[in-house]
């Protein structure tokens, strides 16, 4: 699994105009799931996501996560992380997970972020989504589950 992790003071994605989920300080997570994840990927990566600490503390220091400030995830279902563009102009999302082993890794990586207490706004899997954020700091991590370390 790829994760793209901004840092946001407010966030919200759309399909077709309307509001389906909706965050004031946290992480927007877009999320790409590769052909070969499992569901062990999906617990590491709520867990490595769930305890970064990227939220200043009382002095000005990044030291504090999602839980300790009380922070929310918008998690965005992002095929396009895949990409390869080595050759041509156009990219190849071939090692992209087809939808129907990445829409349950999608909902597992979720379902795992809640159970450790944190609270998840989603659009839509599939969907055309529109993202507005106010990206905060910037702070942008980047993960992957391929390169654990």
């Amino acid at each position: 699994m790829r994760a793209v992790v901004q840092r946001v003071s407010q966030a919200q994605v759309a399909v077709d105009e309307v509001c389906l989920g909706k965050i004031d300080c946290g992480f927007v997570v877009l999320l790409g799931i590769h052909q070969e994840d499992t569901i062990d990927d999906a617990h590491y990566l709520a867990k490595k996501i769930a305890q970064l600490r990227v939220f200043e503390d009382h002095e000005g220091k990044m030291n504090e996560s999602l839980a300790t400030i009380g922070g929310a995830v918008l998690s965005i279902s992002q095929f396009t992380l895949y990409a390869q563009t080595k050759k041509g102009n156009r990219p190849s999302f071939i090692a992209a997970a087809r939808p129907e082993v990445a829409e349950p890794l999608y909902e597992a990586f979720n379902q795992a972020l809640r159970e450790k207490n944190i609270p998840v706004a989603t659009g839509k899997f599939g969907a055309e989504m529109q993202v507005s954020l106010i990206n905060d700091g910037p702070v942008t991590i980047l993960y992957d589950t391929r390169e654990k370390e």
